[in-house]
C-alpha cells in the first residue's frame, strides 16, 4: 500500500536513514555519492530551485545524460513539489524547443560536466554556471508559465516524459509518484535486487526504462547505480568484469556486446559477479536467446512495457535453458487483455494490447482529448502493440498495430522476419518495416553487421528463404555497419526510409 502522502524522493530519505555510507551513484566524470550525501545533494538542488522562483506544479526540465547530477535533480523537483521533465541532451535544438513549447519549464538545469551536447544547449540559454559536489552543471530560468493545480500526495504528477519516435505533436506523459513507487519496487523484487547490488546503469535516465526499472528501484533499497552516459560494448565488459551485478538492457546492447568479446577471441562472459540479465523493448527470438544465455550463463529475463504504464506491464521469471520467449506474465496487480477487433485480420489470436493497473499514467500533460484516446473510462490503456496470450497466459508480442505488413492479403509480424536474419551468425541485428508499393506492401530488411563488404548478401537471402515461407522473405536487403538508434538503443524505424534512400535509390543489384 502507497501511502498518500508519498513523493519519490521519499526513497532516497528512507535509504539514507538505512544505509548512510553505503555508495548510491557513481558515474562516468568521476564523482561518487553515499546515500547521505544523495540525500544532502538533493537538499543543496532544491534550494537552487526555489532560488529560482520554483513552485509546486511548476515544471523542472533537466536537459541532460546519465550522471548524478540527472538523478539529484529529478528527486530535487520532487521536494519542492514541482514535475521533474528529463530530456536527453542528444536531442537536436528544434527537437528540445517543441518539448520545452510544450511543456513551459519555469527553470532548466544542463548537466554541462557530463554531456557536450548539454554544454552547447546550455550554451544558448543564458544559463548561470554552477559548481557543485556531484558534478558542475548549468541552469536557467526559462520560463514564467503558471503553476499547474497541485495534489497533495502520491497522485500528483512527479516526471513528464515526452514521447519520441512520432511524427506528429509532442506527448508528456504525466507519471505520478504512486506510479513509480509501483514501477521501482515491482522490478526490484522481480530482479531480487538486494542492497548490496551494484546495477550497470547505461539505460538514460531520460527514458522511462532507466528512471522507472533503475533509478527507482535502486534508490528504493539503498543499491548502488553505476551511471553511464553512453554505451560502449568494451565499458561494459570490464564493468562486468568487475563490480556489476544487475544488467538491465535492451538486446541491441547485448547484441553489441557479444559482438565485442567475439572480436576478443571470447565465446563466453567468465569470472563475472552478474548474477541477473533482462533484456526488454523487442522480442526475443529462440537461437538470440540461447546464443545470449550461454554468453552469460544466466537466464535471460524479458518483459514488455511502454513508457505510459511506467515501463513494465509483464515479465518472465524462467530458468536458464527455458524455451519460452515470450514477454511473461502480468505484473502484480496488473491485468491485460487483447482487443481483436484491431490487427486481427487474418489471424483471430491476435489483437492490440491493453492494460490496467497502478503502473498506468494519469495522462498526457495538457492534452485530455490524446488521453481520452489512450485510456477508457474503466482504466484500460491502449498500447498499440499487437499481441497474443498463450495457454499458460503468457503475453506475446506479435509488433505494433502501425507497423503490421499487410503483404499479398497475407499479415507479416516484423519481428518474426527480424528473428531469421538475426540467426545468421554475421548479423549484429536488423530492423524490417513495410513500404508501400504498386498498392501493396514490401517488406524492406536494414540489417546491420561488422562489415557488408563481407557479408555475402546472396547467402542471407538464402538464409532467410529457409526460414521464412515466400510472403514473409524481404523483397530489399539493405546492409549497413550501423542502424538509427535511440539514446537507449532502440533501433528508429521511422527513420529508416529517410537514413537509407540513396540506397533505396539504387536498383537492388547496385546497392
Amino acid at each position: 500500500m502507497i501511502e498518500d502522502s508519498f513523493r519519490v524522493h521519499h526513497l532516497v530519505e528512507e535509504s539514507a536513514r538505512a544505509y548512510p555510507d553505503a555508495i548510491a551513484l557513481t558515474d562516468g566524470s568521476g564523482h561518487q555519492v553515499t546515500y547521505a550525501e544523495y540525500k544532502a545533494a538533493i537538499t543543496k538542488a532544491a534550494g537552487l530551485l526555489l532560488d529560482r522562483g520554483v513552485q509546486p506544479g511548476d515544471r523542472v526540465a533537466i536537459v541532460a545524460e546519465n550522471c548524478i547530477t540527472t538523478a539529484v535533480f529529478i528527486f530535487a523537483a520532487s521536494t519542492v513539489g514541482a514535475y521533474a521533465l528529463p530530456i536527453n541532451a542528444r536531442m537536436t535544438a528544434n527537437e528540445i524547443a517543441r518539448v520545452m513549447t510544450h511543456a513551459t519549464p519555469r527553470v532548466t538545469v544542463f548537466t554541462t560536466e557530463a554531456s557536450k551536447e548539454a554544454a552547447a544547449h546550455a550554451a544558448t540559454a543564458n544559463a548561470d554556471t554552477q559548481e557543485t559536489p556531484f558534478g558542475n552543471l548549468a541552469i536557467a530560468v526559462t520560463g514564467a508559465s503558471a503553476p499547474e493545480p497541485v495534489e497533495d500526495g502520491a497522485n500528483e504528477t512527479a516526471v513528464l516524459l515526452y514521447t519520441t519516435g512520432t511524427t506528429g505533436d509532442p506527448k508528456g506523459v504525466m507519471l505520478t509518484h504512486a506510479n513509480l513507487r509501483y514501477a521501482g519496487r515491482t522490478s526490484a523484487e522481480l530482479r531480487g535486487m538486494r542492497q548490496d547490488d551494484r546495477i550497470y546503469g547505461v539505460l538514460p535516465l531520460t527514458h522511462v526504462f532507466g528512471l522507472a526499472s533503475m533509478l527507482m528501484a535502486a534508490s528504493g533499497i539503498g543499491a548502488t547505480i553505476q551511471l553511464e552516459p553512453r554505451f560502449r560494448p568494451d565499458a561494459l565488459y570490464a564493468a562486468l568484469m568487475d563490480k556489476a551485478t544487475v544488467l538491465p538492457a535492451v538486446p541491441q546492447m547485448h547484441a553489441l556486446l557479444m559482438q565485442y568479446a567475439k572480436d576478443q577471441g571470447l565465446t563466453r562472459l567468465e569470472s563475472s559477479k552478474l548474477r541477473y540479465v533482462s533484456s526488454g523493448a523487442a522480442p526475443l527470438d529462440p537461437a538470440w536467446k540461447r546464443k545470449a544465455e550461454a554468453f552469460y550463463g544466466l537466464p535471460l529475463q524479458n518483459g514488455y512495457g511502454l513508457t505510459e504504464s511506467t515501463a513494465g506491464v509483464c515479465s518472465t521469471r524462467n530458468p536458464i535453458g527455458s524455451p519460452d520467449i515470450s514477454a511473461g506474465f502480468a505484473l502484480p496487480e496488473t491485468e491485460i487483455r487483447l482487443d481483436t477487433s484491431v490487427g486481427a485480420d487474418g489471424d483471430p489470436d491476435a489483437g492490440e494490447i491493453l492494460t490496467r493497473g497502478p503502473q498506468v499514467m494519469k495522462g498526457y500533460f495538457r492534452n485530455p482529448e490524446e488521453t481520452a484516446r489512450a485510456i477508457d473510462a474503466e482504466g484500460w490503456l491502449r498500447t498499440g502493440d499487437l499481441g497474443k496470450i498463450d495457454k499458460a497466459g503468457n503475453l506475446h508480442v506479435v509488433g505494433r498495430c502501425k507497423e503490421l505488413i499487410i503483404r499479398g492479403g497475407f499479415n507479416v509480424y516484423p519481428p518474426e522476419v527480424e528473428a531469421a536474419l538475426n540467426d545468421h551468425p554475421d548479423v549484429i541485428q536488423s530492423a524490417v518495416i513495410g513500404n508501400s508499393v504498386n498498392g501493396d506492401e514490401e517488406i524492406l530488411a536494414f540489417v546491420q553487421c561488422a562489415d557488408p563488404a563481407t557479408l555475402d548478401r546472396e547467402a542471407l537471402v538464402a538464409f532467410a528463404a529457409e526460414r521464412l515461407t515466400g510472403y514473409k522473405r524481404p523483397s530489399r536487403i539493405i546492409l549497413t555497419t550501423q542502424l538509427p538508434a535511440a539514446p537507449t538503443g532502440k533501433i528508429l524505424k521511422h527513420k529508416l526510409l529517410s537514413v537509407f534512400a540513396e540506397q533505396l535509390a539504387q536498383p537492388a543489384a547496385e546497392e
